[in-house]
């Protein structure tokens, strides 16, 4: 299985290249990778696909770097991510995002109260950590305009996390050469490609689908127990 290696010191962030989206964390490379299997094996249950098992992890790329990657701060662009993209290849993980986006809606729309968390309040390089499954929402959401503009398409945030994202690729679509999947330097110096993009709003979804269930289970208990929502269940 490949796997990109982001890391500063020992914490770690291993992402898989071949599940986009798919990622463990870890207080050491090892730490993460011993993760890994069971999240392939969540993420492939949530695609519909056979689950993968056990799978030897060949880092294919490696990221030193002085970003938080314990918060999930990330600024890394693969390799893999730099190549053009067949109109094939966009609209299947075009369809994965657009998917992602409407299981997080629903997840969200499972929440009782939205505004109630039993989570301590606690800080990051970003500010307060979303606690509620409205903060959460929220915080996932609105990084549609961001994600869309590293790659100068201009959207906002406006309506439901899936309508906001649908109508950013429909604006995506409307740029000429848009599957040529230029690199282009962002905000901070950081680079980004279409490919990135997706995989990133795959990525972001599922750490605060993670977060949102499992805030959900310690404040009201189980719930959501069908296969709609056990792709977030580590």
């Amino acid at each position: 299985m490949r796997c990109v290696w982001e890391h500063n010191d020992n914490d770690t962030l291993l992402y898989s290249v071949d599940y986009i989206g798919a990622y463990t964390r870890g207080i050491s490379l090892e730490a993460a990778i011993s993760k890994m299997s069971a999240e392939i094996d969540a993420y492939s249950l949530w695609r519909g696909q056979e689950c993968k098992h056990d799978a030897d992890i060949e880092i294919v790329q490696e990221k030193d770097g002085n970003l938080q990657v314990s918060d999930a701060d990330s600024d890394i662009l693969f390799d893999t991510e730099k190549a053009p993209l067949s109109r094939e290849e966009y609209e299947e993980l075009k369809a994965l995002v657009l998917k992602s986006a409407r299981d997080f809606y629903d997840l969200y729309s499972s929440v009782s109260n939205k505004n109630e968390s039993c989570l301590p309040h606690r800080q990051t390089f970003y500010g307060a950590v979303p606690r509620t499954a409205q903060e959460m929402y929220e915080h996932t959401k609105n990084v549609n305009s961001y994600y869309f503009a590293e790659i100068n398409v201009d959207v906002d945030n406006e309506g439901t996390i899936y309508d906001c994202r649908k109508r950013g690729f429909e604006c995506l679509e409307q740029t000429p050469g848009f599957l040529d999947n230029v690199v282009i330097e962002g905000s901070y110096d950081e680079l980004w490609s279409l490919r990135k993009v997706m995989r990133r709003f795959l990525w972001h979804d599922r750490i605060h689908a993670k977060a949102m269930y499992r805030m959900a289970v310690k404040t009201f208990g189980a719930f959501g127990a069908d296969n709609t929502f056990k792709f977030i269940i580590d």
